[in-house]
């Protein structure tokens, strides 16, 4: 099942509600100590759990400024697919493009997009709507 982000009638395909756990669990563990939410509570919470706010998109993206930065630290070893279950590996292993450099370009589309890219437009457009992102499945 394809998951993406809506906003208003734009649609942002994200790839498998896997992947997107596993952007968001790659955050937690190595962003946040293993406390979901501690730091970036409006894409950690309220986005993940389903619909960002509106009034909360300018909080969100300066999380995923953030974000990215900090990323930008890691190395790709310390990617997580399931902070759930840290022995699951990565479905592809180490199979990964030599473009990958570090956790802030790791996470690719479905479509071949970089995520962080992916989610600065969604966001921008829902700024630019002034309309809340949903976490939708088809």
């Amino acid at each position: 099942m394809a998951v993406g982000l809506k906003v208003k009638f734009f649609w942002y395909q994200i790839g498998t509600g896997d992947f997107l756990h596993s952007f968001f669990s790659t955050i937690a563990y190595n962003l946040e100590d293993g406390k979901w939410g501690t730091r970036y509570p409006f894409l950690m919470k309220e986005l993940y759990c389903g619909v960002l706010k509106e009034s909360h998109l300018k909080n969100a993206k300066d999380e995923l400024e953030i974000i990215t930065n900090e990323l930008k630290k890691i190395s790709v070893g310390k990617v997580i697919w399931d902070i759930d279950d840290l022995s699951k590996p990565m479905p592809w292993g180490d199979n990964i493009s030599p473009e990958i450099t570090d956790l802030s370009n790791y996470f690719v589309t479905s479509d071949g997009d970089d995520l962080i890219t992916i989610l600065h437009h969604a966001i921008d457009k829902a700024m630019e709507l002034k309309s809340d992102i949903i976490i939708e499945s088809i």
